[in-house]
């Protein structure tokens, strides 16, 4: 297939370019803002309008700063040394959903903690809605014409401009949009339809994200200046992604043990919604 050929720029006016790239994250954060608030309409959900608005803009910093310190540290640190600014240059790709996480988790800390709400209260809300803005960001990877796949002759392979070798490639980008965004999306938020455990939410995020991942990571060419990690096969997409499956999992087993059989509560007395 011919790779569509989409200039990255959204927007010109003189100087000023808004990036498609941009747009995708801040799609993201309006869909999560959206869906946040339907949900808060809901009978019993004990959160106003003005927390979901609250909670998202910390999401929103926790990402954009631990996913741009993520990537530094992960994947880029030898480029941010050479050229420190490059960590403020978002249009220009580059944002490590690891380390995305970790800011995001830690702006739920924060969050909570301002609003008085039990750690997993908060994120048990959040995380169905955090797909959405993984879809359009693969999206967005898709656009710049980076993250590309590895070689393959399949009917829809396509080649990248930016691709030195010229090769036909899976476009995995889109693969890691219907995984990791997509189809993660419709799980979350048909099993957080219903009462469920404290914590069971955020567990069965990690464990849907962490294997997509590593599904997805098998075809998608690891980047040029890392390669693989070890057997010809691991990436650091994989290593970094095994530990959220196994702690989701961990998770998951601890929230249903504590819940109380035949009670709306867990033994750590948040209520499951």
């Amino acid at each position: 297939m011919q790779y569509p050929q989409i200039d990255p720029v959204a927007i010109a006016l003189g100087p000023l370019q808004v990036h498609w790239y941009g747009l995708m994250y801040l799609f993201g954060f309006v869909a999560a803002w959206w869906l946040g608030l339907r949900r808060a309409r809901q009978p019993g959900s004990h959160w106003t309008p003005q927390q979901v608005s609250d909670l998202v803009f910390y999401s929103a910093l926790g990402v954009i700063l631990g996913g741009r310190i993520g990537y530094t540290l992960f994947y880029n640190f030898s480029g941010f040394v050479s050229d420190p600014l490059s960590i403020v240059k978002l249009w220009e790709g580059g944002m490590s959903f690891h380390g995305g996480a970790i800011g995001v988790l830690l702006a739920f800390g924060w969050f909570a903690r301002k609003a008085g709400k039990r750690y997993f209260e908060v994120a048990d809300f959040i995380v169905p809605m955090v797909p959405i803005g993984l879809c359009a960001g693969r999206i967005g990877n898709f656009i710049n014409g980076e993250l590309w796949g590895r070689a393959s002759d399949v009917p829809w392979a396509m080649v990248f401009p930016a691709d030195p070798l010229q090769i036909t490639r899976h476009p995995s980008q889109l693969y890691q949009s219907l995984m990791e965004g997509l189809l993660l999306f419709v799980v979350l938020w048909l099993y957080s339809a219903k009462p469920r455990p404290a914590a069971a939410v955020t567990g069965l995020f990690g464990v849907g994200y962490g294997t997509a991942r590593i599904i997805g990571e098998f075809f998608r060419e690891p980047d040029a200046h890392m390669g693989f990690i070890a057997f010809d096969w691991l990436t650091m997409g994989m290593l970094l992604s095994l530990p959220m499956v196994v702690a989701g999992t961990a998770m998951m087993i601890w929230a249903y043990r504590q819940e109380r059989p035949g009670s709306g509560e867990s033994r750590a007395g948040v209520k499951a919604r």
